[in-house]
């Protein structure tokens, strides 16, 4: 019992010297000669003054602790308020840059008055020359109705040759009814037989005009060659009509595809000017002219899909750019439903755009970064999202060490900061008055000028103890003050 009492006396003797403080010795029976210089403890009293001295022991270390944290604490609020004093130099700095701008902007509106008198003056100026102008345009107006009496002079004239025209119209028409007797043995009734007609109206033109240019050649030949040549014509009107009731099936199915409901509305339709009424009047129209137009134009059409399929691919991209790109889009065929597909995407897109949130109007959004900018000193777009960076990072440390504070204090998380402020004050006080008592207590004096003393003796004391110590590992070869006095005790062993 006795030995174990020994240890945990020396034990408690290292803690003391690791603080800087003196040992407790420790004496024998035999070696008590004096026993004024000596005080005797019971196991108990001995018990209670080692728990108090390794209580008060750490409780230094730990109020050590908690002024190293309010010592950081303080200079982090220092280097707060250097920043806030920064903060406000750039804000004065700001004010005066403003009134730099009020001023150019009074200057400015200053030249704006000037320029609008000169607009003013040039306006008057140019008010004169329209007056001008309307002078001659009146004189123009004049000129005009003259020639618009020379035109209804052109135009009356103009419709007595019509009414000639219109003569020789119906006597063509009547001979293009007497051919078409002559070859289907019937009358003309369904829109193939009118193209039938126009095609037959087209030979026959072609035969007047080779029956003029013989008549023209020379008009030494006979009535045989000239009853020859018209037989030879007929028989190739003849074998001409068959190919062309071919022809005409192939025009006339393609020309039925094209009207049928499936097909889509015609972008190409017949003119009614001057010139298609010039091709009716001589023979030139056979009712298919439409067919190579419009399926020259739905050819482009179907070209210029893959220029509209790109399009919407890049806008799907732009709304949804997390989509990737399908490897089939670069085909050489492009499908109405390919592109039908993308749309519905784009529109199921926005609709749940739509439905997750309500998207703020742009006056509302410039607000927004502009008081951002105010607040938390931002002087270019670029570096919003630095500084909203910055600001969640802050914000985050700030909530975490008063959550760590509230935890630690056992306070409610609903406390406000200045509860959790309040509260640290007054560990602080407790912590300053209790090292008060203990510093006290440990030196075993309440003057101040005592205490000096203690430390002045301390401090006498302390530099040759260090070196002892010093020369003492040096000379053991060892690191650590716990391990001194047992080589001590290990060197006496061996020497005895």
């Amino acid at each position: 019992m006795i030995e174990q009492e020994k240890a945990e006396w020396e034990n408690l003797n290292k803690l003391l010297m690791r603080h800087g403080l003196k040992p407790v010795s420790l004496a024998t029976p035999q070696s008590c000669r004096n026993t004024a210089d000596v005080i005797v403890l019971d196991s108990q009293s001995s018990l209670g003054i080692r728990l108090a001295l390794k209580t008060l022991m750490e409780n230094t270390d730990r109020q050590q602790k908690v002024m190293q944290g309010l010592m950081e604490t303080n200079r982090s609020l220092r280097d707060e308020i250097q920043q806030q004093s920064g903060w406000a130099s750039r804000q004065e700095q700001r004010a005066n840059d403003l009134e730099n701008v009020v001023k150019n902007i009074k200057s400015k509106i200053c030249q704006l008055e000037d320029e609008t008198i000169a607009k003013v003056c040039q306006q008057q100026n140019q008010v004169r020359e329209l007056k001008k102008d309307q002078q001659a345009s009146q004189a123009k107006y004049q000129q005009q109705q003259e020639k618009l009496q020379e035109q209804e002079e052109t135009i009356a004239r103009l419709q007595k040759e019509l009414c000639k025209v219109g003569l020789e119209e119906q006597r063509r028409v009547a001979t293009q009814n007497k051919m078409f007797c002559r070859f289907c043995k019937r009358a003309p009734k369904s829109l193939l037989d009118q193209q039938f007609l126009c095609l037959i109206d087209y030979y026959e033109s072609q035969i007047s005009e080779m029956k003029k240019e013989l008549r023209s050649s020379g008009s030494s030949t006979g009535e045989r060659t000239e009853e020859k040549k018209e037989s030879e014509s007929i028989a190739g009107v003849d074998k001409l009509q068959a190919v062309c009731q071919q022809y005409l099936k192939v025009l006339s199915h393609i020309d039925s595809i094209l009207q049928s409901p499936r097909a889509p509305p015609l972008i190409y339709r017949r003119s009614k000017g001057p010139v298609q009424n010039y091709i009716k009047e001589n023979g030139q129209e056979c009712g298919f002219e439409h067919l190579p137009l419009t399926v020259g134009m739905w050819a482009d059409q179907l070209m210029a899909l893959k220029d509209l399929h790109r399009s919407l691919k890049k806008l799907s991209l732009e709304l949804a750019p997390w989509h990737t790109e399908d490897p089939q889009d670069n085909r050489e065929s492009i499908q109405v439903k390919d592109l039908q597909f993308i749309v519905d995407a784009i529109l199921e897109e926005i609709e749940n755009k739509e439905k997750t949130s309500q998207t703020a109007s742009v006056p509302t959004l410039l607000a927004i970064v502009s008081h951002f900018q105010k607040l938390f000193d931002v002087n270019s777009l670029s570096g919003i999202y630095p500084r909203m960076h910055e600001v969640y990072t802050k914000l985050g440390e700030m909530t975490n060490a008063m959550r760590n504070l509230q935890e630690l204090l056992e306070l409610d998380s609903s406390a406000p900061p200045t509860v959790v402020v309040n509260t640290v004050g007054k560990l602080c006080d407790i912590i300053n008055e209790n090292v008060t008592e203990q510093v006290q207590q440990l030196l075993g004096t309440q003057d101040i000028h005592s205490i000096i003393n203690k430390l002045e003796e301390h401090e006498c004391f302390f530099p040759p103890f260090q070196a002892l110590i010093q020369d003492l590992l040096c000379l053991l070869d060892i690191c650590n003050l716990d391990d001194i006095l047992p080589t001590v005790q290990k060197l006496k062993l061996a020497a005895s």
